[in-house]
């Protein structure tokens, strides 16, 4: 009899459909790459507000003759949003235990990834050309900061990228052991989104 009540008292928990089942805990992964990205966010946050300090007290901005921003900026940009969708594509190809969209995809993120470093320095000389630098005047200063503090996390996330094409080029990322691609792609799209807002 107690065996009995033992078994119908703890059967509605270990039932799935049990709407009064606690939910699944976030995996340490997700959790560690959510607080990542929070702590880059503030970074990215802070420096923004710097920003938008120096320039509200401006008269006028941006300062008087300051070169145009060069129109190959767009070009970066282009390159970062596609960067984006390739690597969403992976994560949705691994997803469905398809190997080939996540090997192509990561692929050509890294190859866009690179494309917009390469861009971004095409810029930065362009800029420098001009006599435009991090020393003609605070609006240098913070276009250089700027864009160059979104470079660094770029050309530090083609490291842990590499590393997961290079894991998926072995065949050990599954449709159930595709962690890391997700932890990329949620990197990546952080990065997509502060160049968008920058």
């Amino acid at each position: 009899l107690r065996a009995g009540a033992g078994a119908a008292v703890s059967s509605p928990a270990a039932d799935p459909r049990d709407p009064r089942r606690e939910p699944a805990p976030l995996a340490s992964g997700k959790l560690g790459m959510r607080l990542l990205l929070l702590t880059l966010g503030v970074l990215f946050a802070a420096t923004l507000s710097g920003y938008l300090a120096i320039r509200g007290r401006a008269e006028v901005w941006p300062p008087p003759g300051v070169p145009a921003l060069p129109a190959s900026l767009w070009l970066s940009t282009a390159l970062i949003v596609a960067s984006s969708f390739s690597v969403q594509w992976a994560l949705r190809g691994i997803r469905r235990g398809l190997q080939r969209p996540l090997r192509l995809g990561l692929a050509l993120t890294a190859l866009l990834g690179v494309a917009f470093l390469v861009s971004q320095t095409l810029n930065w000389f362009a800029l420098v050309a001009a006599s435009f630098t991090a020393r003609t005047n605070l609006y240098g200063f913070l276009f250089y900061l700027l864009t160059a503090l979104h470079a660094v996390h770029v050309l530090g996330g083609l490291v842990p990228l590499g590393a997961v094409a290079a894991r998926a080029l072995a065949g050990r990322s599954t449709g159930a052991r595709h962690n890391p691609v997700e932890y990329v792609a949620m990197y990546w799209h952080f990065l997509d989104g502060v160049w968008v807002v920058l």
